[in-house]
């Protein structure tokens, strides 16, 4: 078997961290465009990267486009520095979803198995939700793909491959790459990366939504632990 790079996504895929992270990004949008918490407006974030929702949220609350551009670094900065220190939160309003241990620690002990992630949160939100649930022990981030990266999800496969190759010294070829995801945006993404793609439904979207996206395979969940080893192993 030629070796295998698992990418997660985290929300709605390894864990629900609850709403600690929607929570900070209307504080950190209300913060830099000066409003009150109470009147932002929220976007629909399944799926997207954190600069893909806080641009989105600031043109909700009225801001120009350039000028939007121009704030969503610091939206990044203050959604960054708050859930930094919000460990005890998430843990006490999230959970690790279903199969997600016993994957993470089969993947682990297999040496043609190589995990990491590749998620919509920027680098530092990632490692903020993984440390809560102790799960970055499992995989491998100088590897991964971030909403850092880029703001455009469907840019972050070719990343995490040549990161790969240049940290690992992996030789991968896309289809050599699973992507396990939650959302349409999982399956768009590895379609535009040539991967093959296991979607969940343990997330916002439905099993109904997933199922006809034609991706390799979709669960309600990854409670069938010997199935998802033996599809991704295949």
């Amino acid at each position: 078997m030629r070796p295998r790079l698992v990418l997660w996504d985290i929300d709605g895929t390894l864990v629900r961290a609850g709403p600690v992270a929607r929570e900070a990004f209307g504080r950190a949008i209300a913060s830099v465009v000066e409003r009150a918490e109470h009147e932002i407006e929220f976007v629909q974030m399944s799926g997207k990267t954190d600069l893909q929702i806080a641009r989105e949220m600031l043109l909700l609350a009225a801001v120009e486009e350039g000028a939007a551009d121009g704030h969503v670094p610091a939206v990044i900065a203050h959604l960054e520095a708050e859930l930094a220190a919000a460990e005890a939160m998430f843990r006490e309003n999230g959970v690790v979803l279903p199969g997600v241990v016993e994957l993470l620690e089969a993947f682990g002990e297999d040496p043609g198995v190589h995990q990491s992630v590749l998620t919509g949160n920027t680098a530092s939100n990632a490692k903020a939700k993984l440390d809560a649930f102790g799960l970055s022990r499992h995989l491998d981030m100088e590897i991964g793909a971030f909403g850092s990266d880029d703001a455009d999800r469907n840019k972050l496969v070719p990343i995490a491959l040549e990161r790969a190759r240049r940290v690992r010294g992996l030789a991968l070829d896309p289809s050599d790459v699973w992507i396990i995801g939650d959302s349409p945006n999982d399956f768009f993404c590895a379609r535009a990366g040539g991967t093959r793609c296991l979607l969940v439904a343990s997330g916002r979207p439905t099993f109904e939504e997933l199922a006809g996206l034609g991706a390799d395979l979709a669960l309600p969940d990854l409670s069938d632990v010997e199935r998802v080893l033996a599809l991704v192993r295949s």
